[in-house]
């Protein structure tokens, strides 16, 4: 879709052709109510409007009830921040006193919108003109309050009030990088924007050594999902890492206070992949009084059942043979015929040992497999 046919979109005729696309989707065949609305409509605004309806249901997993008002391209949506980490990072900055902020890469404008509910004042600079066209629709059609210009990002003003937000594209000729010196606009030119009042987006295998002194990275998880590192410029640094887990907000800060390193307990815990990736399994084995089983694994060990936010528990049943032939053997008389392998640390795949071990029976069960002081272990476990 083009400019021009967006705008079409945006008239009361192609809000029309909207609202009948969405009315009769899923009631007519896709090729059928294309067919028919091609004879009152302009067959690009025809494939701009159901275009438009298939990625609005795709966005509600991330703009929730939002999504049916707003307008996405295929590219857009998917590099879009979900809302409720968007809302996250919106608030923290909206309570570090900051009033304003440009958006330096805005895309169809997710970000902004959170921003702008947070109580900020927000412009958009978006080099994509379709970008910038829906950017400026999507905050009109949620009644809020927004400017957008469309140039290049490197060369747009920072008002002195403003704190610069910056989502560096992830993506180069070949698909997804997955390294700061492809990033697009450059590593540099973050990095320098980082050295004031700014925050930048990036991916959530950032390396701990890419993060440049004095900035603050947090690494946040949603519903169990790791999705971004977010880089906090020098200012708003009150950390040198963070791990949030949303919905709940439950965060840690690294402390480098040492942990007990000792055999398990009646309890293991699997730490969130934001603890994980922060580097801060130590911190969170010290918020529920454990210890790790060891130095190099991450799962946490307790003499307590615990409901945190932080990890996922389980209760240690019993502890079942290393080796493939007498766990069988063990499960076998357990009457195991469904067998979840949670495995870290070991050399084992385990959809392929569960399809060695050729199991039947009328129970399920959960089996953790690691290292423990250096040896590996399996432990039949429920969860908490």
């Amino acid at each position: 879709m083009d400019v021009e046919t967006f705008e079409q979109l945006l008239s009361p005729t192609g809000q029309l052709l909207l609202a009948e696309v969405a009315e009769r989707a899923g009631v007519e065949s896709d090729l059928g109510l294309g067919t028919r609305l091609r004879k009152t409509y302009a067959p690009g605004l025809v494939a701009a409007a159901v275009t438009q309806n298939h990625l609005r249901g795709k966005a509600l997993a991330k703009f929730g009830a939002d999504a049916a008002r707003m307008y996405f391209t295929h590219d857009a949506l998917e590099q879009s921040t979900r809302m409720s980490v968007a809302e996250h990072r919106a608030a923290r900055l909206a309570a570090t006193g900051s009033t304003s902020v440009v958006d330096l890469g805005c895309g169809i404008g997710g970000d902004l919108v959170a921003f702008a509910r947070a109580g900020l004042h927000v412009r958009g600079v978006e080099i994509d003109p379709l970008r910038a066209a829906m950017a400026s629709a999507n905050l009109r059609v949620l009644d809020l309050d927004g400017d957008i210009c469309c140039q290049d990002a490197r060369d747009a003003p920072i008002g002195p009030d403003e704190v610069a937000f910056i989502d560096p594209a992830r993506r180069d000729g070949r698909g997804r990088t997955f390294s700061t010196s492809d990033l697009q606009p450059p590593w540099d030119w973050v990095r320098h924007l980082l050295e004031g009042p700014a925050v930048a987006k990036l991916m959530p295998g950032l390396a701990h050594n890419a993060v440049p002194h004095g900035v603050e990275a947090e690494w946040v998880s949603d519903r169990g999902s790791l999705v971004e590192a977010c880089l906090w410029g020098a200012p708003f640094a009150t950390a040198t890492r963070r791990a949030t887990v949303l919905p709940s907000g439950a965060g840690l800060v690294a402390t480098r206070e040492p942990v007990a390193v000792a055999d398990v307990g009646p309890y293991l815990y699997e730490p969130d992949d934001a603890v994980i990736r922060s580097g801060l399994v130590s911190e969170m084995a010290a918020t529920i009084g454990g210890w790790l089983p060891d130095p190099h694994i991450a799962y946490v060990a307790s003499n307590d059942a615990h409901q945190t936010p932080l990890a996922r528990g389980f209760r240690i049943v019993d502890e079942l043979p290393f080796r493939e032939k007498p766990l069988k053997a063990a499960l076998q008389a357990r009457r195991v015929g469904t067998l979840t392998i949670k495995k870290r640390g070991v050399d084992i795949v385990p959809d392929e040992l569960i399809r060695r071990l050729k199991l039947k029976g009328p129970h399920t069960a959960t089996v953790i497999m690691t290292r423990v002081l250096g040896d590996g272990r399996a432990y039949l476990v429920e969860r908490l």
